[in-house]
Order: C-alpha cells, then sequence, then structure tokens
C-alpha cells in the first residue's frame, strides 16, 4: 500500500495507477464544529474530487469496475472526497488525499474468488439431528403432566 506523505503532488493508489496532481481539484471552506476565535476566519475543511474514469493508465476492465462500484458517489462523472476532522487545512488534506485513494483503491480490487461449494460431513449431520431429537424430548417431558 502506497504511503501518501504530502498534500501536494500525484496521489498514488496502487503500483500502477497514479492520480497526476493536476487531476485533482482542490475546495475549501469553513469546517464546523468548535475551533476558538479561528473559526469563522481558517478555511480548514477539504473537498477533492477527481474524475476517475478519465484517469490515464486505467484498462478498460479497471474503467467499468470503478464505473459499477462507485455509480453511486459520482456525480456527473466527479468523485468527491470530504475531509473536516482536523483544526489545520494541511491535516485535512492530507486525510482527504488518503481516504480518496482507499476509495479508489477498493473500487479497484478484483472481485473475490467465488465461494466453492462443500456439502456438510457426516458427523456434522448426525450431530445436528441428535441435538434436534434431544430439544424434542425435553419439550415431550414438559408436555406430560406427573
Amino acid at each position: 500500500m502506497p504511503t501518501v506523505d504530502d498534500a501536494s503532488g500525484d496521489l498514488p493508489v496502487t503500483g500502477s495507477l497514479v492520480v497526476p496532481a493536476a487531476a485533482l481539484g482542490w475546495r475549501f471552506s469553513r469546517s464546523s464544529g468548535p475551533g476558538g476565535q479561528g473559526v469563522n476566519t481558517a478555511d480548514s475543511r477539504v473537498e477533492l474530487s477527481v474524475a476517475p474514469l478519465a484517469l490515464p493508465g486505467l484498462s478498460d476492465p479497471q474503467r467499468q469496475r470503478l464505473a459499477e462500484r462507485l455509480a453511486s458517489r459520482l456525480v456527473d462523472g466527479v468523485l468527491t472526497v470530504t475531509a473536516s476532522e482536523h483544526r489545520q487545512q494541511l491535516r485535512n488534506r492530507q486525510a482527504a488525499r488518503e481516504r480518496l485513494a482507499a476509495v479508489l483503491r477498493a473500487a479497484l480490487a478484483p472481485p473475490p474468488a467465488s465461494r466453492r461449494r462443500t456439502r456438510p460431513t457426516r458427523g456434522s449431520q448426525e450431530r445436528r439431528i441428535q441435538a434436534k431429537k434431544q430439544r424434542g424430548e425435553l419439550k415431550k417431558q414438559r408436555r406430560t403432566w406427573d
């Protein structure tokens, strides 16, 4: 997993995919919550946007996988992540970059292998039947009056 060390420059997502800095769109606004005297002046909330389907270096299957998995998050083909948990803009920029890389990495991950169907073992079937009989006997004992 690539490390994200600064808040500017290219964004490494996987070993073969790097989002160029020119493809990243930044917006800054005032963050909600406590912050003291500087809360109304500091634009510490960060919105990081990228058009993932237009990124260079994607193969057609990767582009299709991104389109399917990010369909609910894309607005006009643009993916936006926000970060406002820190009081400093730089730390929020780093958090937004890490979050964007994680979202893209998860969307690009190959689908998991399909489950191989197995049959229950003979012992597990016998234990299940035995437990059902024992439960039935317990209920039968409750019905009888002495």
